[in-house]
Formats: C-alpha cells, sequence, structure tokens
C-alpha cells in the first residue's frame, strides 16, 4: 500500500474526474509549474490563482495549487517578477509548488461545474449544449427542464440565495415563465446560439457581453447572470472535498483568500 502521493498521481485522480480532451482548444490546461515526481501532503484548490493565494499556498506548506483559471494562461515568452503573473509563478517555483488547471474540462465534464450549477437549480432531463464525441454525457454547456413551474425572477432568487450572493443580473421581464434552461458558466456569450437550437428560455451563465446579451433578447431567451466568480467558486470547494475522498493520504482544502474581485454597492438606502 502506498505511502504517499505524488503530483502525478493528484493529475491521474484530476484526469478522470475531468478529462484535458473536454478542454476548449485555446485553452491551457493540466500540469502548468512543477515535477510530476515531487511528493504531495497539501493541496489547495482556488478559481484564480492571484497573489493572495499563492501566498496562502506557501504559507500553509502546500505542494500543489489546483487552480480553475490557469496560471499562466495564453504563451509567454519570459518569467520575471516585472509581472503579477511572473512573481506569483517564481514564488510558487521557489517553494516547489505544483500548479494544475483543468479549466473547460471541468467546465464540461460529467459531475463539473455545469452539471453542479444544474443540480443546484433542479432540473431534470439535463444534457449538454453541444455534447462530445466520445461521450455524449459530457460537453459544453448544459440545458434542462426546471422540476416545479417557475419564473426568471424566481429562478435568479433561487440560484442568489444557493450561491451566497446579493442579487443577479438579468434580461426580461421577472415573470417570465421558464421551462427550459440552458448554462454555461464563467463567461457565457457564446453559448448564446446553442441556447437558442435547444429551446431554451434563459441562459444561466456568469458573466456576458453587451452585444451576446442583445443577441440573446433578439432571439428570445432571457439571461440571468450572477457573476463570473459566483457562477464556479462554489465547485471549487466541492473539488476539495472530492479529491480529499479520492486520496485520504493528502489534505486538501479550498483557498480562504479566494475572492470575488467585485464587492456590491449600494449607491442608495
Amino acid at each position: 500500500m502506498p505511502t504517499h502521493s505524488t503530483v502525478a498521481d493528484v493529475a491521474e485522480v484530476l484526469e478522470r474526474l475531468a478529462p484535458l480532451r473536454l478542454a476548449a482548444d485555446w485553452d491551457n490546461v493540466g500540469l502548468l509549474l512543477g515535477d510530476r515526481r515531487a511528493n504531495v501532503v497539501r493541496v489547495l484548490t482556488c478559481l484564480t490563482l492571484t497573489s493572495a493565494v499563492a501566498a496562502e499556498a506557501i504559507e500553509t506548506d502546500v505542494q500543489m495549487v489546483v487552480t480553475h483559471h490557469p496560471l499562466p494562461f495564453r504563451p509567454i515568452d519570459r518569467i520575471t517578477a516585472d509581472a503579477s503573473s511572473g512573481a506569483i509563478l517564481l514564488s510558487l517555483a521557489a517553494a516547489g509548488i505544483a500548479v494544475w488547471s483543468s479549466h473547460t474540462a471541468w467546465d464540461s465534464a460529467v459531475g463539473g461545474i455545469n452539471d453542479q450549477l444544474a443540480t443546484l437549480l433542479r432540473l431534470t432531463d439535463v444534457e449538454p449544449l453541444e455534447p462530445d464525441t466520445i461521450d455524449a454525457s459530457a460537453g459544453f454547456g448544459r440545458c434542462g427542464t426546471p422540476s416545479d413551474a417557475t419564473t426568471l425572477g424566481d429562478l435568479a432568487d433561487s440560484l442568489s440565495r444557493k450561491l451566497h450572493i446579493r442579487g443577479a443580473l438579468i434580461t426580461g421581464e421577472k415573470l417570465r415563465s421558464v421551462t427550459r434552461v440552458a448554462i454555461a458558466c464563467g463567461s457565457g456569450g457564446e453559448a448564446v446560439v446553442a441556447a437558442e437550437a435547444k429551446a431554451c428560455d434563459v441562459l444561466v451563465t456568469g458573466e456576458i457581453r453587451l452585444h451576446a446579451a442583445l443577441d440573446a433578447m433578439a432571439a428570445g431567451v432571457a439571461v440571468l447572470a450572477v457573476g463570473h466568480h459566483a457562477s464556479e467558486r462554489f465547485a471549487l470547494e466541492q473539488l476539495a472535498v472530492v479529491l480529499a475522498k479520492a486520496m485520504p493520504l493528502i489534505e486538501t482544502k479550498a483557498s480562504d483568500r479566494d475572492t470575488d474581485p467585485f464587492s456590491w454597492h449600494a449607491a442608495f438606502s
């Protein structure tokens, strides 16, 4: 029986949960920093690998950070402390901390973020907006039918409570009846066409550009946007729980410093 785990062992579990082939072509996923042979005792999960999260990882003596948003994301030709991303990577490398990202693979995986949002919304007959060619139960986005009769306003209220946020942006009438829901966590503008094709009444996402929202309105699809951070962060907390059960030799927790960069400002009381 093994007495320790390595970066490669953690990577194997993560690839079972979120096969990297599910990631978008433009994405940067997998092991982004570190040595696969290095031992791992503690793992930290986060949505975004900020300087605060990196400091937390170093202070708590973790050996691996599992971040949703990749760092680095795009190809880079130099790593220096002149840029915040470079400073983060240098500090983690000096501490011997590996970095892994599943990003859009975790979005699209069975049991991944979009599936978890569908569960929070209590949807039935859930299927991908665009199924994977190998596993039809995985793929881009999700759509499904509400378990009970609901309206756009009720859907926004329910999801806001479950995500512990103060509210959400919507397009359309609050009393509009909702019979079919599309889901695309994070930035969901590219899901508008697929949501229309699946005859969805509303697209639930994190954030969406103005013109994509206008396109959705023109197509008869309402938009419910809860914020990029809120639409995904909860699933990284759940990932820490799943990893802890799958790898009992490793101490796994979600970051305490992985916070939404936006806060709610009430201009009028």
